[in-house]
């Protein structure tokens, strides 16, 4: 394939990623991998190590993601640090099976996970009478819909919350480690 039709077939992505990261500058991140830096680059080229946590195998004993080193504008254009994320962003991580918060709740300790694919379960590990009975009458399986439940301050699990309108357009939404 030429240059030329290689660079004209290229398509647009858009990407979430949740990663880890840390500034570091290209000399650090080359000194930290054991490696000799190329006479073209500048190791005081500054810039973040970043592992990959939600897929890649590991590439260094120490991590237990994929690592690798990003120039500060690209990572920054890219990434946004946690209790500095929107819904969207929010609602990714709880599709990728991350517990999330807004840093602005009043009850501490709360957080939202999602189960986030339908699953079929067993009538007999349904805890609703008239839900269980609906299963059995089908069969003894159901489909359950995505949900999200709400841990909250109570130390209660609140099942099917939905968000505040407040909820939807923060961006103070936390990535819960």
């Amino acid at each position: 394939m030429s240059k030329k039709l290689l660079a004209a077939s290229m398509i647009a992505f858009i990407g979430n990623k949740s990663v880890l990261a840390v500034p570091m500058t290209r000399g650090e991140y080359n000194e930290y991998r054991d490696w000799t830096i190329p006479e073209n680059e500048d190791p005081a080229e500054q810039g973040y190590l970043v592992e990959y946590v939600d897929g890649g195998k590991p590439n260094d004993d120490r991590h237990a993601g994929y690592i690798s080193w990003s120039p500060k504008d690209v990572f920054e254009n890219s990434y946004k640090s946690s209790g500095l994320l929107n819904f969207g962003d929010a609602i990714a991580a709880l599709k990728a099976g991350l517990k999330v918060a807004r840093s602005g709740w009043n009850g501490k300790n709360q957080y939202v996970v999602a189960q986030a694919q339908t699953t079929i379960t067993d009538a007999s590990k349904i805890w609703n009478q008239h839900n269980k009975a609906h299963a059995e009458k089908l069969g003894g399986q159901i489909d359950v819909a995505p949900y999200c439940t709400l841990k909250t301050a109570q130390d209660t699990l609140a099942m099917g919350w939905t968000p505040s309108t407040g909820d939807l357009f923060a961006e103070d939404w936390v990535i819960i480690t």
